[in-house]
């Protein structure tokens, strides 16, 4: 029985579907807005309530990330079997509120209790949101699509950054919590009006999509996938470098170039935002341009700028000079961000319609275990564990030693390019999901 049997074939317009990108990519903003704004913010936190390096990584990585990566998979099966639309408006109201009520916290654990909130939240909003950009965009258009719905990350990292330095500087962490908080309320309507729910399969004109298997099944059939299994190892020590080195990147500036609050936000906002967006652009792009033909392109892309990366990236932690500090610290965000959009497009073409949010929530449950539930405690521990050496330098030799975990996930994406082939659907046994 097909899951979307009552439903008509709707048609799109291009300009709906900007538009519907368009505000997909203001949800992932304000999903990234609330999630970072805590960087930011994190060395008046410490000031405050008198916090370690340790402390700061657990609740900005670990604490976050386990119930973000577990609680996305549930939702995800959720939104696979209902309207995606609505879990997305849930979300962000739930995220939009917890951060809100960040601002009203007079201990380190209702601190971590909000934040926890935020993770429930965010949970629900990218797997579903990816679910609908595959239905609503073709193969050969997907991997620039969610690449363009990924600048939201950086687009969030830009807006965080800049109003979370300033509000800092002249009205305190909390105002800052509250004013990035709310308008995520209004951004919820407009999705809940607006976005209209896509047919599951309607960007391969499929007329009839069977519903997702059962929970146990659709994990076995990702599981005798290499290729997926490879690239979820990929994107989670691409992911331990971004979050690692990126959420102690005011710190480093503060403590190493002695950069005050708001400039800090200034130069990282930029740096991060526009060096994001350029990079996950490219890579879906270029993923897209070489890959139209050979899957396996689409998996280079990453694996080259990944190698490229990792050497220049230690090297911007270690020059004394803030100016080509700022310069190194660009470039390599963008390299480093080419990383996503082509492991989601390759991930959506080896399952069918019905998972697709499902597929999303394993490779961010990779993401935020190993990526943000433990680069960033990683980069506090060494920091840490190296300050009676080397002392307040003791953050920018732990930042460079996280920053090489990129090696291993080029290595990932290139055992990945081996066996995506004989994984996608038209060269595996229906019976079996094999090759």
């Amino acid at each position: 029985m097909s899951l979307d049997r009552d439903l008509s074939q709707p048609q799109y317009s291009k300009a709906y579907l900007r538009y519907a990108l368009g505000l997909l990519v203001a949800v992932y903003t304000f999903n990234f807005i609330d999630r970072q704004i805590l960087v930011i913010l994190q060395e008046s936190i410490k000031k405050e309530m008198g916090l370690s390096d340790a402390q700061l990584g657990l609740l900005s990585g670990f604490s976050f990330a386990i119930f973000y990566a577990t609680l996305g998979i549930p939702i995800a099966r959720l939104a696979d079997r209902g309207i995606r639309r609505n879990v997305i408006v849930a979300a962000i109201t739930v995220w939009s509120v917890m951060t809100a009520l960040a601002g009203a916290a007079r201990s380190y654990g209702q601190l971590l209790a909000a934040r926890i909130g935020v993770a429930i939240g965010e949970a629900g909003g990218s797997p579903p949101a990816h679910a609908i950009i595959s239905d609503y965009f073709p193969p050969r258009e997907r991997g620039r699509a969610l690449a363009i719905y990924s600048t939201g990350v950086y687009l969030g990292v830009l807006f965080g950054y800049l109003a979370g330095g300033w509000i800092n500087q002249f009205f305190g962490w909390r105002a800052a919590f509250l004013i990035v908080g709310i308008p995520g309320l209004v951004v919820a309507l407009l999705v809940r009006l607006t976005i209209r729910e896509p047919r599951r399969g309607h960007s391969e004109g499929a007329t009839r999509v069977e519903p997702a298997p059962p929970f146990r099944e659709s994990v076995a059939l990702l599981w005798r996938l290499p290729s997926f299994r490879y690239l979820s190892l990929a994107v989670g020590f691409a992911a331990f470098v971004s979050y690692g080195t990126g959420n102690f990147g005011p710190s480093f500036l503060a403590r190493t170039h002695h950069v005050p609050s708001g400039q800090i936000g200034t130069i990282l906002g930029l740096l991060g935002g526009f060096g994001g967006m350029a990079g996950t652009y490219l890579g879906g792009w270029l993923g897209d341009r070489l890959g139209a033909n050979d899957t396996r392109r689409y998996l280079w892309v990453p694996a080259v700028a990944l190698v490229v990366m990792a050497p220049l990236r230690f090297v911007a932690y270690h020059v004394d000079d803030t100016r080509i500090a700022y310069a190194l610290l660009g470039l390599t965000e963008l390299l480093l961000l080419t990383y996503l959009a082509p492991a989601i497009a390759v991930a959506h073409a080896l399952v069918p319609p019905s998972l697709r949010a499902f597929t999303s929530a394993i490779l961010f449950f990779s993401l935020s275990v190993v990526g943000l539930g433990l680069g960033p405690p990683f980069t506090g521990f060494v920091s840490d564990l190296l300050a009676p050496r080397f002392g307040a330098d003791s953050l920018r030799w732990a930042l460079g030693f996280t920053s090489l975990a990129s090696l291993p996930a080029a290595g990932f994406y290139l055992l990945a390019a081996t066996r995506v082939r004989g994984d996608l659907p038209g060269a595996r046994s229906p019976a079996t999901g094999s090759a």
